[in-house]
């Protein structure tokens, strides 16, 4: 079977190839929560486990790896479209994750970063404690008169000032 040369698509390739930079290389990611974590996971298929590198710093955190290509002076390339090089991404994380918790592995050429939502951020839920006695509560708001609130089973809420 004989392929057909066409220049457009080769001028095409090495046009993309030139502006390619080492930085600008994709790192295709998924991110999802499950319960009270959130997990990110990227591909990062022949990277070295050793050229990971995870960080965080003002609530950015990136992750930075290398993909080592074959370097063989006598190669007359047909085709070379594996990126190589240094890739990062970075991730703006916000408030209420516990970034002291954050857990990372690498199998399978997919690095896994599991991020706990902290403490303080989860939803929790406060008891309203009931009772038969009236309960007396003086508020006091600055430059005011203090604002009495009365309330029981069975009378009803009132305010005076």
């Amino acid at each position: 079977m004989q392929t057909r040369f066409d220049p457009f698509r080769e001028f095409d390739r090495l046009f993309n190839d030139a502006l390619r930079a080492p930085g600008s290389v994709s790192m295709p990611m998924d991110l999802y929560r499950s319960g009270e974590t959130f997990v990110a996971s990227f591909d990062l298929p022949g990277v070295d486990p050793s050229t990971v590198d995870v960080d965080i710093e003002d609530r950015t955190l990136t992750v930075r790896a290398e993909r080592v290509g074959i370097r063989a002076d006598d190669a007359q390339w047909l085709v070379r479209e594996r990126p190589v090089g240094t890739m990062a991404r970075q991730l703006t994380l916000g408030p209420g994750l516990a970034l002291d918790r954050i857990e990372a592995s690498y199998a399978d050429g997919v690095l896994t970063l599991t991020i706990p939502v902290a403490e303080e951020a989860k939803p929790r839920k406060i008891s309203v404690q009931h009772s038969q006695h009236p309960q007396h509560a003086a508020t006091t708001v600055a430059g005011e008169t203090p604002i009495e609130v009365t309330s029981s089973a069975d009378t009803p809420a009132t305010t005076s000032a």
